[in-house]
């Protein structure tokens, strides 16, 4: 019969132990530092500074962090290093739970770690934790000795020196790597004020939903008001999720060049961003039913958004990466996420078809406005004078109205309802034609629409009354054809 254990270093084989710590599953370099950043914001700092260099051009990378927070007192220093070593265990207020991110991140990617921290009026102190002497069965001392404090009257400074596991061979392709990552994932908190920088260069939010990212002038913006679901939590408490949608400005970025688009993160970057304390720890296509992520789902984004105190129904793990959804959360987000998703799908199609039509009819609207100014003038307010331009384009329109127009800073603007009979009746017919007679009937049906929008708009008040039986009795022709 096998003896258990009498001591707790009985449960332990000190060389496969840290060999397991090392392998503890954090998928790059960013998701581990993040652990780190996680410890400085919740010690209060406003300043976190990374450093990334190598001692030698043969040696491996060494990374510093160091923040200007509350830094910690010797029994907390103490304890930093030991996994499980947290005074917060299983707290849900904020981004630790298990104490186990500080030491697992730094033996995860650095054979070595140093921790120094200081405080107004004490003494800095360090303790360090080292692959090989815990492998080699030595015992550890976590007693704090004297370090060097930082410049700030506060703070802490984590060294990661050896750091073996960096697959970058070049240091400014890492570079580029950790501003993309740490960009996104710290967004709200840069947007709030951190300053956050890697080798002196400040770290810029990067905001997936494109809600507060300008690109040629123009932001997304929300589809619908943030929904909010009310879950219980395993305490018997309730709290509630919230889900954010955004769509982005196809009509203003469809012409984007490729390469523009990848690198400002349109295409191949969209899905869902789920946060958690307001710390984006997974991203990709989560929560969406059986609905399967499609190249027009790129133009749309989703947010969700959750409190530690729902960590069991988002199944986070030690290493806060990724999601893994209870079914109570599935049952409660899926069906209305998965519906949402489809009718933005939709919405993006139809967006890009505008776009197309719109583009096919530019001809069109040069040659109504190389005529404007032989017409009769139609009279503006103020400096709104001269001739006019001219804009043609489709879009979901009351029934009984074939035709909208608005004639805004000079520019007669003619949407075409393709709810309406009459479009389908006369463009149908002209996607199944090719070559120069159907760009030339195009063109004459285009200007007859321009031209009766643009009559309408210099006879005034009875216009739209006018419009509305014109299109009736259109559409009634049309159905009895």
């Amino acid at each position: 019969m096998a003896t258990l254990p009498q001591h707790t270093d009985d449960l332990l084989v000190s060389s496969n132990f840290i060999r397991a710590v090392r392998e503890s599953g954090y998928v790059s370099l960013s998701t581990a530092l993040a652990e780190l950043i996680d410890n400085s914001l919740q010690a209060d700092a406003s300043d976190v500074a990374i450093s990334i260099r190598r001692p030698s051009s043969n040696d491996f990378p060494q990374i510093e962090v160091e923040d200007n927070g509350t830094g910690m007192n010797p029994s907390e220093l103490a304890a930093c290093l030991r996994f499980g070593g947290s005074s917060r265990f299983d707290q849900r207020t904020s981004f630790g739970r298990f104490g186990m991110g500080l030491p697992a991140a730094s033996l995860s990617q650095a054979r070595r770690v140093e921790v120094t921290a200081w405080r107004p009026g004490g003494r800095a102190r360090s303790v360090a934790l080292d692959v090989d002497v815990i492998a080699a069965g030595t015992p550890v001392n976590l007693t704090p000795r004297d370090g060097a404090a930082g410049t700030s009257p506060s703070g802490c400074r984590v060294v990661w020196k050896e750091c073996d596991r960096i697959e970058y061979r070049r240091l400014a392709w890492l570079e580029r790597a950790l501003h993309r990552d740490l960009g996104r994932m710290y967004r709200r908190f840069l947007a709030d004020g951190l300053t956050l920088t890697i080798n002196g260069a400040a770290v810029d939010a990067i905001d997936p939903t494109f809600l507060t990212t300008s690109v040629e002038g123009h932001t997304a913006r929300l589809a619908f008001e943030p929904r909010r679901y009310e879950i219980e939590t395993s305490s018997g408490d309730t709290a509630f999720v919230t889900v954010r949608f955004s769509m982005l400005p196809v009509h203003y970025w469809h012409s984007l060049d490729n390469v523009t688009k990848r690198r400002v993160g349109i295409v191949s970057h969209g899905g869902v961003s789920i946060l958690r304390a307001g710390r984006e720890i997974a991203s990709g296509w989560h929560l969406m039913g059986s609905k399967r992520k499609e190249n027009y789902d790129d133009w749309w984004r989703c947010e969700i958004e959750f409190d530690p105190i729902l960590d069991e129904h988002f199944g986070i793990t030690i290493n806060k990466q990724g999601i893994r959804p209870s079914r109570t959360l599935r049952e409660a987000l899926e069906p209305e996420l998965e519906s949402i998703a489809r009718l933005l799908n939709g919405r993006v199609r139809q967006a890009f078809e505008e776009a197309k039509f719109q583009a096919e009819a530019a001809a069109s609207c040069r040659i109504a406005a190389a005529a404007d100014p032989d017409l009769p003038v139609i009279k503006g307010k103020g400096r709104d004078k001269g001739a006019l331009s001219y804009r043609i384009g489709s879009a979901p329109l009351p029934l009984d109205t074939m035709l909208r127009s608005e004639l805004k800073h000079r520019t007669l603007d003619v949407t075409l309802n393709i709810d309406h009979p009459a479009f389908a009746a006369l463009y149908r017919p002209l996607q199944a034609m090719e070559g120069s007679a159907a760009a030339d009937l195009r063109t004459a049906l285009e200007l007859f629409l321009l031209s009766y929008a643009r009559t309408t708009l210099l006879l005034g008040q009875d216009s739209d009354e006018m419009l509305r039986a014109w299109s009736a009795a259109y559409g009634r022709m049309l159905q009895r054809s």
